[in-house]
């Protein structure tokens, strides 16, 4: 990303959360959904992920005043269902050909847990590679980063360089005929730019690695200052020593505040309001954030 290359303003707002705002009117469900707005060279209405149940994601976005037409693209940032489920409806809801539909090429590959019974967890029925396109989707499979609007990109793949950081769950894929260990090489994430603020970090799961993504952000667009990172970090179940490092790393980073949730669990939430004080912010359906 050029230095040039910034957002004037970035606006994003939760459609889809784990749990919801006090006394909000809004539904929750596992999962996560974000709308990302974007003021600079272009002017584009982004959804992040459409969690699993897009009729709660829809009437949430009714509720908001936020019109499906409206929307220019979608990003997925990995293929579980509860990032990626209802898609097609979605597409139908928005009712234009040709939206771009952002992803990683493997993101419609079988993907299962064996754990407590075998099943998948991946993109489902009704979420094809033809359903997106016949509701209107344009793919864009790549792993590379890609220029979304001047000042908002994808990571792509991550590399994997911490030695503490895993998916966060057994994750499995079947390849020619072998059962192999899947490592969710699909996780993308999203870096904003934005002028006299630094760098945003909008994650879904973070099965890269929260610490990974955060440092190749910081790579890719060559900016230490991060305003915000934002979204779920996978350490619901991860060991106490790997929330310790995860929080102690990432506060080696410059950054202003912190907001996760979803998949990113009670202990890991804990220990980075513990760290970071009022600069952690637990997610929840609702939030927005103008930066």
């Amino acid at each position: 990303m050029e230095e040039q290359r910034e957002l004037n303003h970035l606006q994003i707002t939760v459609l889809a959360e784990d749990s919801v705002e006090y006394e909000s009117p809004l539904l929750g469900q596992h999962g996560i959904s974000f709308l990302v707005k974007t003021i600079g060279d272009a002017q584009k209405n982004i959804l992040v992920d459409v969690g699993q149940n897009p009729d709660a994601l829809l009437y949430n976005m009714k509720k908001l005043n936020i019109f499906t037409e409206e929307l220019d693209s979608i990003v997925l940032t990995h293929c579980h269902y509860d990032h990626t489920q209802g898609l097609s409806k979605v597409l139908r809801a928005i009712g234009k050909k040709g939206v771009p539909v952002i992803a990683h090429p493997s993101i419609f590959r079988l993907h299962f847990i064996k754990y407590p019974y075998l099943r998948h967890v991946g993109m489902m029925e009704g979420d094809s590679r033809e359903d997106i396109e016949k509701a209107g989707g344009r793919l864009f499979l790549t792993e590379d980063p890609l220029d979304l609007v001047a000042g908002l990109i994808t990571t792509g793949e991550v590399p994997r360089k911490t030695d503490f950081e895993n998916p966060g769950i057994a994750l499995s894929t079947i390849d020619n005929g072998k059962l192999k260990e899947d490592q969710v090489l699909d996780d993308i994430s999203l870096v904003a730019c934005v002028k006299n603020k630094g760098i945003v970090i909008i994650t879904g799961c973070s099965h890269a690695g929260i610490v990974n993504i955060t440092q190749y952000a910081v790579e890719l667009t060559g900016i230490t200052k991060i305003e915000g990172i934002i979204g779920g970090f996978h350490l619901i179940e991860a060991s106490k020593e790997r929330i310790d490092r995860t929080v102690d790393a990432l506060s080696h980073f410059d950054v202003n505040w912190i907001a996760a949730g979803h998949c990113t669990g009670f202990h890991a939430q804990v220990a980075l309001y513990n760290k970071f004080g009022e600069r952690f912010i637990p997610l929840r359906t609702g939030m927005n954030f103008n930066i």
